[in-house]
C-alpha cells in the first residue's frame, strides 16, 4: 500500500507516516519502477503500536530502541518498564507545576476583575501584570 492509504488506515496524516519512514520506524520497500514508498500489512501493525506507544509519552527514540529489541528478538518490556518508571515522576512534577501555574492565574484573573486597563507611559507597559505579586521580591536575602 501506498503512503496515504497506510495514513488512512493507522488513522494520521501522509506526513506523520513520511515523518516515521525518515526517523526509520517504518521501513517501506520502494516500488521498482517508480520509487514510491510500499508498505505493509507489517507497517500498518507497526503503525498502530508506534501510536499507543506515542499516547503512553515514549518519544521516536524511545520507541525506535524499543522495535529495535524486538526486532533483534529481544524482549523489550524491560525497557519499557524502566522508561514509565523514570518519566513518570517527572509527568507528575510537572502536573504540579501545571496545577500552580492554574492557581496563579485563577488569582490574577480574581484580582485583575475590578482593575482598570492601563496605557503604556513609559514606566509601566501592563498594569495587571505589575500590580501581580512577584514571587522573587518577597524572598528574604540570605
Amino acid at each position: 500500500m501506498k503512503v496515504n492509504e497506510l495514513a488512512k488506515r493507522g488513522g494520521v496524516t501522509a506526513e506523520t507516516v513520511r515523518h516515521y519512514a525518515r526517523e526509520q520506524l517504518l521501513a517501506p520497500q520502494r516500488h521498482p519502477d517508480n520509487g514510491y514508498q510500499l508498505f505493509s500489512d507489517t507497517d500498518l501493525e507497526r503503525l498502530r503500536f508506534i501510536q499507543r506507544a506515542r499516547k503512553l509519552g515514549f518519544s521516536v527514540a524511545e520507541i525506535r530502541d524499543i522495535l529495535t529489541h524486538a526486532d533483534q528478538g529481544d524482549s523489550p518490556c524491560p525497557l519499557v518498564r524502566d522508561l514509565l518508571a523514570s518519566r513518570l515522576p517527572q509527568v507528575r512534577a510537572r502536573i504540579a507545576e501545571l496545577e500552580a501555574l492554574a492557581e496563579r492565574m485563577e488569582q490574577a484573573m480574581e484580582s485583575w476583575q475590578k482593575m482598570p486597563d492601563g496605557s503604556p507611559d513609559g514606566h509601566s507597559v501592563c498594569r495587571l501584570i505589575e500590580s501581580f505579586p512577584d514571587s522573587t521580591s518577597t524572598k528574604e536575602a540570605p
